[in-house]
């Protein structure tokens, strides 16, 4: 049986930018073109970037912003039931999300499946 996975959860994305503002658009931007590139490989069924926030801005000039990239991400999974599509989904999503390069990864909840 086919199951929908997902699962929330935020990374950090540390990078130069001009204000706070375009700091925290250029590193959603960042993301969004991972998950558009993991979208059309078949990886990921569906993304969504609902916030960005400053981690941690600046102390110095020239020093980078880190922000707070939240996401919520859904994989499709063939599984027996709930509880192992949930298994199986959160290691997909994993296994995605380290190979797209994306680390530093809190997860705000658990995986969620739903035939």
């Amino acid at each position: 049986m086919e199951f929908a996975v997902s699962r929330e959860g935020t990374t950090l994305v540390t990078l130069h930018g001009g204000s706070n503002t375009t700091a925290r658009k250029d590193a959603a931007a960042e993301l969004e073109e991972t998950f558009e590139s993991l979208a059309a490989e078949g990886t990921v069924a569906d993304w969504a970037i609902p916030d960005a926030e400053v981690h941690e801005p600046p102390s110095a000039p020239f020093d980078p912003y880190t922000i707070a990239v939240e996401f919520d991400v859904v994989v499709t999974v063939e599984a027996d039931d709930a509880e192992e599509a949930g298994e199986r989904g959160a290691e997909a999503i994993d296994a995605a999300l380290a190979e797209a390069g994306v680390d530093s990864i809190t997860y705000r909840s658990s995986p969620t499946a739903s035939a």
